[in-house]
């Protein structure tokens, strides 16, 4: 950067190599947004995965209680309202975490889309660039 901002207002006529500073502000908090949702992704990925684990877990204990010589009908119900639960809850987490991988390609697209306005922003000041 060749210039400082002074004060809280912003110069919109300070450049930096690439476009505005407004510009390279947008880039900045998408770029730093961005990062935020790959680490959200990140957390509902272990989270998806556990939930996975989960719904495993209830579906054997279920089998195990229905395969028993002695069935204790009330134990099996109980385990069967526990298995739609994890799976319920299962669903929540998986639609979260598609939810989020599509705001991430979206992010991305937006931030693609800025680096190519920015670089035909200054492209276009060099001389012999049409």
């Amino acid at each position: 950067m060749t210039g400082k901002v002074a004060g809280m207002g912003s110069n919109l006529r300070w450049h930096w190599a690439g476009g505005t500073a407004m510009n390279k502000s947008e880039f900045t908090r998408s770029s730093v947004r961005l990062a935020e949702l790959f680490q959200c992704s990140a957390m509902l990925r272990r989270t998806r995965m556990r939930a996975e684990e989960i719904v495993d877990e209830a579906r054997s204990l279920l089998v195990e209680a229905e395969a028993a010589e002695i069935a204790d009908p009330d134990r099996i119900e109980r385990l069967r309202g526990q298995l739609e639960e994890a799976r319920a809850s299962y669903s929540k987490v998986l639609t979260a975490y598609v939810t989020l991988c599509r705001r991430i390609n979206e992010e991305r697209q937006e931030i693609l889309a800025m680096q190519m306005e920015m670089e035909l922003n200054h492209n276009s000041g060099l001389p012999g660039v049409a």
